[in-house]
């Protein structure tokens, strides 16, 4: 099984705006003074300048719009009600913020059908919603594919129980900890792991200075260099500019880490040789998506296996 693909789905927005119900534990997001038409507008030329950098490299992006209806303000992080696997496995995931539950469409993945993706079966965990337990998707969990381990930071979106199902399912190897930041003089969970860690083929970008647990973070940080991968630890600041929210595809001549421009500008430029030594970086400005989405590039980027 490949780690990277050169297949995503982006969903593109209508109504992009802070979402209030998703603000109560992503600390990430911010109020501004902005109106809501603005917002979007920005959003929208953000996002269509995202998706022509990718396909001018050669990754082929399936862009699904979103509707009016329902109020869907997080539509265009698609990655976390849906990910993709090999042998056709779909998986559907249960949202913390009721209004993001809207964003699960059959005709996106009908779409996604339409463009030669065979789906064979679609594993749905949706149900334990009735029970309060969450996973979001690629946002909760950061899968190494190759080596079937995947690593969850506990958090109110991200259940232990509904983790752990899906590790038996698809045959990964849980890690689990808790990765914290400081929010108003109190250690809080960060909402998703793929925003303090992600994986490429050969590297994994983490803050390993988040994992409060001395034991969980060696624990990580062993598991991640026996299987491989060149850590580059980032700081806590570089967290918050969204350093840890980046993708690794394929291109047509070569590999791409994908970050946006505030990530790479809150970068050294010792980190940023180290990251380029794993593939060439491509940065697109998604401030207007990252200061009221409390989300960046990955987040906007659904990989398709």
């Amino acid at each position: 099984m490949s780690q990277i693909t050169d297949t995503i789905l982006m969903i593109k927005p209508v109504s992009f705006r802070r979402n209030e119900e998703t603000a109560v534990n992503n600390h990430y997001q911010k109020k501004t003074k902005a109106l809501a038409k603005t917002i979007q507008t920005k959003a929208l030329k953000e996002f269509n300048t995202l998706v022509a950098k990718l396909e001018k490299v050669g990754v082929q992006v399936i862009v699904v719009d979103d509707t009016k209806e329902p109020d869907t303000p997080d539509a265009i992080f698609p990655n976390n009600w849906i990910s993709f696997h090999e042998k056709g496995t779909v998986c559907v995931y249960p949202m913390f913020a009721k209004n993001r539950r809207s964003e699960r469409r059959i005709d996106v993945i009908e779409t996604i059908e339409k463009q030669g993706v065979k789906i064979e079966n679609i594993l749905d965990y949706t149900e334990a919603e009735n029970e309060d337990f969450f996973l979001e998707g690629t946002g909760s969990m950061v899968l190494d594919r190759e080596n079937r381990i995947a690593y969850c930071a506990l958090s109110p979106r991200s259940k232990e129980a509904i983790f752990i199902e899906f590790c038996e399912d698809l045959e990964y190897t849980p890690v689990v900890f808790r990765a914290n930041h400081s929010v108003e003089g109190k250690r809080k969970p960060i909402y998703h792991t793929n925003v303090m860690m992600s994986i490429g083929k050969t590297y994994a970008i983490i803050c390993l200075q988040t994992i409060d647990d001395k034991k969980q973070r060696k624990h990580v940080a062993k598991v991640l260099e026996d299987s491989g991968k060149k850590i580059i630890n980032i700081s806590k600041e570089q967290v918050a500019s969204f350093a840890g929210n980046t993708l690794q595809l394929k291109g047509k001549e070569k590999e791409y880490i994908v970050m946006s421009e505030t990530a790479y500008q809150s970068l050294s430029k010792a980190q940023i040789t180290i990251i380029e030594a794993h593939g060439t970086i491509l940065k697109s400005d998604v401030k207007t998506i990252e200061e009221n989405g409390g989300g960046s590039v990955r987040c906007m980027m659904a990989e398709i296996f």
